[in-house]
């Protein structure tokens, strides 16, 4: 009886979340005047006395999570360099140019209008995300991951479609034999963007964050998830239940929401991680238009070493759009169908 009241709270809960989020898109209760203080940044606060992180965030940058080859000797560009990477990244990822080889050119479906990955470097200039290893690169994998992804790299190369790769996870699709040979991006379950860790991608990397006295929710643009994080002490989920986005649970240390996440399920797979990932995020106003999101990625049967990323947020006006993923999205039909014509073919 215990746990169905639990989880009716939780609904309850839910459902006042998702009420303030309709009602009042940049912020669910009114912030407080915050006194002037030296030092560091400290933000509004919520009636509830919370430091106030409501609003929409975009995570959209030219920046990626690993520091590129182009860049290996450059932690921290000074404003020119960050100007012209500006720019060449800009020409490079510019898909209106037609001047390719006819393989790239079909790649190339979507025009620059459909893009929304950004045009500008952080905040901070830095050339990755990753600020731990100070390279800017994934740790070392442990040898037990090596053999799962070359045991994984060879089942895909014999049942991969021709020319067939996801531009998402930068591998190989698996054959359509069925609906969940494809990524759970591609089925619309889950992306990059929903986390955690929440990671920038090709479009609607914007994030819309309200807050109660004992939840915070963080609505996603991109399959329009929505992280429902208790932050009164609920304990985590037996684990034996393991939600597509993990089980988080959140505290505050100071100004910062501290957001842990265990449970996840596997199928997920961000960076060839297992269900025994573990993350942590940290959440803090670090001036009035940023929120600075900081993540801990721990994962022994994958990394040799944990890792930290971090990425300014900045605040946006909206407003967020419905992503009606499978809205007239025949993808799925053709994939199929065009793996039939191929196992013919073959015959």
């Amino acid at each position: 009886m215990s746990r169905l009241l639990m989880i009716a709270g939780r609904s309850a809960a839910f459902v006042a979340a998702m009420t303030v989020l309709c009602a009042a898109p940049a912020g669910a209760q009114t912030p407080t005047k915050t006194p002037v203080k030296s030092g560091a940044y400290k933000a509004p606060r919520t009636v509830d006395g919370q430091p106030d992180l409501q609003g929409i965030w975009s995570s959209a940058t030219i920046i990626t999570l690993e520091r590129p080859a182009e860049l290996a000797n450059v932690a921290v560009m000074t404003p020119e360099e960050a100007a012209a990477y500006e720019r060449k990244v800009a020409e490079r990822n510019n898909f209106d140019n037609r001047n390719v080889d006819s393989n790239t050119d079909v790649s190339r479906a979507y025009n620059d209008a459909w893009w929304d990955r950004g045009t500008k470097v952080i905040k901070t200039r830095r050339t990755s995300f990753i600020v731990d290893p100070p390279e800017g690169k994934l740790p070392p994998l442990t040898p037990e991951a090596q053999a799962r992804i070359a045991a994984r790299a060879e089942a895909l190369r014999v049942k991969c479609l021709s020319g067939s790769c996801s531009f998402e996870f930068n591998a190989p699709m698996r054959a359509a034999d069925w609906t969940e040979d494809r990524s759970p991006a591609e089925r619309c379950i889950v992306w990059p963007t929903s986390g955690p860790p929440m990671m920038p991608t090709a479009y609607n990397n914007n994030y819309q964050i309200v807050q109660t006295a004992g939840y915070v929710a963080i609505l996603v643009e991109m399959v329009h998830d929505v992280r429902l994080i208790p932050i009164d002490a609920t304990p985590h989920l037996p684990s034996k239940v393991r939600p597509w986005l993990g089980d988080s649970r959140g505290h505050w240390e100071g100004e910062t929401l501290v957001v842990e996440t265990t449970n996840f399920n596997g199928r997920v797979n961000f960076r060839n991680t297992t269900a025994s990932m573990h993350v942590v995020e940290r959440f803090t106003r670090t001036d009035a238009e940023t929120l600075t999101y900081r993540f801990t990625v721990e994962d022994p049967q994958t990394y040799t070493r944990p890792w930290t990323a971090e990425i300014p947020m900045w605040r946006t006006s909206g407003p967020l759009f419905e992503y009606a993923c499978h809205e007239g999205n025949y993808g799925m039909e053709g994939l199929l169908a065009g793996a039939r014509e191929v196992e013919k073919e073959k015959k």
